[in-house]
């Protein structure tokens, strides 16, 4: 019994002794975890930073304007006239009086036209006026038209048939569009034709590019069928004008809108000559044609 007794006694001490060692051994295994935690966050806390946004691209140039903070913004969706706009709004003697610094922001998207123009950011702005009469830029901004390039046709253009606008010939048809639903040539006007006919994206083939260029080049790669856009004068070069069929005759041209909160009549003759020298450098005849407003003697 005595025995018995011994035994139980020394059961219980060996027991004691696991819980102790066993629950030391799970306290440093908890703590080296913790340990190797911090350090992974430390190390990579100093190899990382926050991502910023990535809506549209930016360029910018100081002026000589020194210790004036204001920024002249202006908004665009072509990267070629951007870098003209550089060029000459850095060195326009209006802007450096007025200003310094010039920031000119490349749209990508819908997101960056809305955001840009809808909440007033913008000092001088390329968008067409269905974007301006659409958030009421002009009432509450002051976004007044200075110039404007012309109305344009949209049309389906293929490679070595002329497109017909039937259900039966679009039905299965790989169809090009802009991913821009604000581009009327690009996005609505097809879509509204598609929809008119009763087709969708279930029974049509729709595939999106972000440019006029590049549905050009999907169009001569083979990639689509077809493409809906506006017809360019060096179109002629690479397609056929017997293989576009128009979709709409008139669209609403491409225009520029100055913010005019105040009487600031030497910024607006000043914006007007810069965007004449703009239209006129660019390689493309649709923007060599331009209209400018009254309002500059």
């Amino acid at each position: 019994m005595k025995s018995l007794y011994k035994s139980l006694i020394h059961l219980v001490v060996f027991l004691t002794n696991f819980r102790i060692v066993a629950s030391g051994k799970w306290l440093i295994f908890i703590l080296a975890a913790v340990a190797c935690g911090l350090m992974n966050y430390s190390l990579n806390s100093h190899s990382y930073t926050d991502i910023a946004p990535q809506t549209g691209q930016y360029l910018n140039c100081k002026t000589e304007l020194v210790g004036n903070s204001d920024v002249f913004s202006v908004y665009v969706t072509d990267g070629r006239i951007a870098e003209m706009a550089k060029e000459k709004l850095c060195s326009d003697p209006i802007i450096k009086r007025q200003y310094g610094e010039v920031k000119i922001t490349i749209g990508q998207s819908d997101y960056d036209t809305f955001r840009y123009v809808n909440y007033g950011v913008v000092d001088l702005a390329l968008v067409k006026s269905n974007v301006v009469d659409a958030f009421g830029a002009d009432q509450i901004y002051g976004l007044t038209k200075i110039a404007s390039h012309p109305d344009y046709s949209a049309f389906f253009i293929a490679l070595r048939e002329r497109p017909e606008l039937s259900k039966e010939y679009l039905l299965g048809r790989r169809i090009g569009l802009l991913d821009y639903p604000s581009s009327r040539s690009g996005n609505i006007l097809p879509k509204t034709v598609m929809q008119n006919l009763g087709l969708s994206d279930n029974n049509v083939d729709i595939v999106y590019y972000s440019s006029h260029q590049e549905l050009r080049r999907a169009l001569l790669a083979g990639d689509v069928d077809i493409i809906s856009s506006y017809w360019a004068e060096e179109d002629n070069d690479k397609f056929s004008r017997n293989y576009a069929t128009p979709l709409q005759e008139s669209v609403s041209g491409m225009q520029w809108y100055l913010k005019m909160q105040t009487q600031n009549t030497d910024l607006f003759c000043a914006m007007q000559s810069v965007v004449h020298e703009i239209a006129m450098s660019h390689p493309r005849p649709y923007y060599k044609t331009i209209t400018l407003e009254e309002g500059c003697n």
